[in-house]
């Protein structure tokens, strides 16, 4: 990787002073190619380091950039001490201050992507000019100056870069970095919680003995799907010694056998228990103030702990009892288990989406992070890659809404995006104010 330093410097809270170059405006300042390849990482190993080394600009008396012509200068910050950043400028003539009502000064930038922006600045009572439009962040951008002193007309242009970075495509694809543009999506109200697997009410049904007598067979064992009316064992009365079958009374699988053959079986002895597992309820423990605001209608995604099977149900109902042990309210939703692979007994995940909104702009969290304590994410132009901060929304475990900050179509880094932060924290080009 390339990385393409932040050239800036303080004036009042922040100038331009140390963005690359030269006041004629035809050389940029960078750092040597021999510090830029000190600070290439592992990644960049493969690529050429910079050639050439160029002179840092010169700073004015007030700490910004000094842009020098003809013995005429302009001296550029920007003024960000406790008020939004906006560009500021002093004038000299060989190396004299002069008023500031003796010229006028425009600054033009062109950011990457292509857009552009103009700030006209305006003569103030300290003697300076000042802009009266603010600039947006992130503060990189290549700088158009113009100036007129008297009858004087003067130039100059430099690159003032932070938080940018260059990368190869083929050396952001063995890095894994992946890029989406920015669009519309859905941010979901969801709630994590956790719960049971039991068998639906009503669809559990015991085999008993209808007359006390010795059990002669048994014909199923736990775990066996059996089908209504199929011979589950046979008994011999006690009363008449004749030998009677006892059948089972609905499908399902056996899920308990408490007999043996040879036992005695008393009158209405529960010789089996029979479930129909082919649906499940779902018990889902809601904690707190959540039950008032969960209700039933709503959609829920319920995963196995083992092996991270999940399935769509709704939430049906809100039970009006509370569980005593963990002061919890059931919520109860009914999930197909046709496969036999959902086990009542066994512990779930859930995630019950409580509201579905639609936004303008979104991207994945993965794409989220922190530069210079602000949230920002990396827009790709290109081979280049730039730190842009944002303003973020509404949020759910797997995106989040962007407020400001991007455009629609913006291409943003969404997989490693981490190590495009490292590139530009390592290269020093990562937001100096």
């Amino acid at each position: 990787m390339k990385s393409i330093h932040l050239i800036s410097a303080l004036a009042l809270a922040l100038s331009l002073a140390a963005c690359g170059g030269t006041s004629d405006g035809d050389d940029h300042a960078s750092e040597s190619a021999g510090d830029h390849a000190a600070e290439r990482t592992d990644a960049h190993a493969d690529e050429e380091p910079g050639e050439h080394a160029e002179e840092e600009a010169a700073t004015g008396e007030n700490g910004g950039r000094l842009l020098e012509q003809d013995g005429y200068a302009v001296e550029l910050a920007m003024a960000e001490d406790g008020t939004p950043p906006k560009f500021q400028a002093w004038l000299y003539q060989d190396g004299e201050a002069m008023p500031a009502t003796a010229g006028k000064v425009e600054v033009r930038l062109t950011r990457l992507g292509g857009e552009t922006a103009s700030y006209t600045l305006v003569s103030q009572e300290d003697g300076s000019l000042l802009a009266a439009g603010t600039v947006d962040e992130p503060h990189s951008f290549d700088v158009e100056v113009l100036a007129s002193i008297g009858s004087k007309r003067l130039r100059w242009e430099y690159e003032s870069y932070e938080g940018r970075t260059e990368i190869t495509a083929a050396t952001a694809q063995r890095s894994g970095i992946k890029v989406q543009p920015v669009g519309p999506g859905v941010i979901a109200d969801e709630h994590e919680v956790q719960g049971l697997l039991t068998p639906m009410q009503g669809r559990v049904a015991e085999v008993t003995a209808r007359f006390p007598g010795p059990i002669r067979s048994l014909r199923a064992n736990v775990g066996d799907q059996v089908r209504a009316g199929q011979t589950l064992a046979t008994l011999e009365s006690n009363m008449s010694l004749s030998t009677y079958s006892v059948a089972a009374p609905m499908s399902g699988v056996i899920t308990a056998r408490n007999a043996s053959v040879g036992g005695m079986a008393g009158e209405g002895m529960a010789l089996f228990e029979i479930a129909d597992l082919s649906q499940l309820w779902v018990d889902l423990h809601i904690f707190g103030t959540d039950a008032q605001h969960i209700q039933p209608g709503v959609p829920v995604s319920v995963t196995r702990m083992g092996d991270g099977v999940t399935v769509e149900a709704t939430l049906e109902r809100v039970l009006p009892g509370t569980v005593t042990a963990s002061q919890s309210t059931i919520a109860r939703a009914t999930i197909d288990n046709a496969d036999g692979l959902w086990r009542p007994g066994s512990a779930v995940k859930a995630r019950i989406t409580v509201e579905r909104q639609p936004v303008e702009l979104m991207v994945p969290l993965s794409a989220l992070q922190t530069m210079g304590g602000e949230e920002a994410v990396f827009v790709r132009v290109g081979d280049v890659y730039q730190a842009q901060p944002v303003e973020v929304g509404k949020r759910d475990a797997e995106s989040v809404e962007i407020v400001s900050g991007l455009r629609k179509g913006d291409e943003v880094v969404v997989e490693e995006s981490y190590v495009v932060k490292a590139d530009i924290e390592k290269s020093g080009a990562s937001h100096d104010h």
